[in-house]
């Protein structure tokens, strides 16, 4: 078994480790979209959080991983005609898509292999049925192909893939948290992609000479004992893992005042975001934090805080000003949250 990287060991980007955090505390905020030059530890933390993330319950030998908590009506097929479930504990799934990837192995197809063997009509579930309540990775996710975008945008939007082809008629749950990464000379994202993440933000590998040297003497050290140096940070591990769950458990009862409400709103119009889904996930955002700090409320802190994450992908072009997506934001903040 490979031996990842610990989350807790991962020095210099600390903005990119809250991001995910606080997408693992609430999936409901949308995912993460990293963007950043190569060698700056995007692909090595996103793997990290697999590891971290608390187990949970899914029904025994289902292959959507079904919540058996969950209502009927949110169930896979199988496990709705199935009489009592049994549950087992199970890692939060994290699932790569590859670039190369078909749509049939994302979606899911026909099992080859039971038509031609057995005559049977079998569905093999795809990377979206792997991914259900767990994480979807897409590495170059500005380099994917513009059918599987639309795909992936379909299902983010239902939570349902629907799978209809050969004969075969299949709908099963599939609500993942998306994490994508990419390096922005390479490429743009498509906008209606892009307005499907929570949080954005840009990394950049550390310019002191200290904060380098840390992060080759861990990388070192890790590469020569990867199993003695995830023991050293087990405890580490340990204490933010009891740290996430408990988050999970508390967010939905963690009140938002109207005045954070009301900030998030201006915020928004000063800037001219479409539509209302940035004041929801400046909301969840600020409300999962306070959350992973044990508060019982969100305050203007924390709202924030999350501002920039939530904000800078989802404004639009503007011709009369040259500034940078991020200082528009600042500015913003500056004005309402003064």
């Amino acid at each position: 078994m490979t031996v990842a990287y610990p989350f807790t060991a991962i020095v210099g980007q600390d903005d990119m480790k809250l991001a995910l955090s606080i997408a693992a505390v609430d999936p409901s905020i949308g995912g993460v979209l990293v963007f950043g030059e190569r060698g700056t530890g995007k692909s090595t933390t996103i793997r990290a959080l697999a590891q971290l993330l608390p187990k949970i319950e899914a029904v025994k030998d289902c292959p959507y991983n079904c919540n058996p908590e969950a209502p009927k009506q949110a169930l896979c097929s199988r496990c709705q005609s199935a009489g009592a479930l049994k549950a087992r504990k199970i890692a939060i799934p994290v699932v790569d898509l590859p670039l190369g990837a078909t749509e049939d192995r994302v979606l899911g197809a026909l099992d080859i292999e039971k038509a031609i063997h057995n005559g049977e009509k079998a569905f093999q579930p795809g990377l979206l049925a792997a991914a259900n309540r767990g994480f979807l990775y897409i590495d170059e996710v500005n380099l994917l192909e513009d059918h599987i975008v639309d795909a992936l945008l379909d299902v983010a939007a239902s939570g349902v893939n629907v799978v209809e082809r050969e004969g075969l008629s299949v709908r099963h749950p599939a609500r993942f948290v998306l994490v994508g990464s990419g390096n922005p000379e390479e490429g743009e994202l498509r906008p209606q992609l892009l307005d499907r993440f929570g949080l954005s933000l840009d990394v950049r590998t550390p310019r002191d000479i200290p904060t380098r040297v840390e992060i080759i003497k861990l990388r070192d050290a890790f590469d020569h004992d990867p199993e003695g140096f995830s023991k050293r940070f087990a405890r580490k591990e340990g204490a933010l893992r009891r740290k996430i769950d408990a988050a999970r458990d508390i967010v939905e009862g963690i009140d938002v005042p109207s005045e954070v409400l009301e900030k998030a709103a201006e915020l928004c119009l000063q800037l001219g975001t479409d539509g209302l889904r940035g004041e929801l996930t400046l909301i969840r955002s600020a409300r999962a934090l306070a959350a992973l700090e044990g508060k019982d409320a969100a305050t203007l802190q924390h709202l924030r805080y999350v501002a920039l994450f939530v904000l800078r992908h989802r404004l639009r072009r503007d011709p009369m000003d040259e500034s940078s997506a991020d200082a528009r934001v600042e500015r913003a903040i500056e004005s309402a949250l003064a």
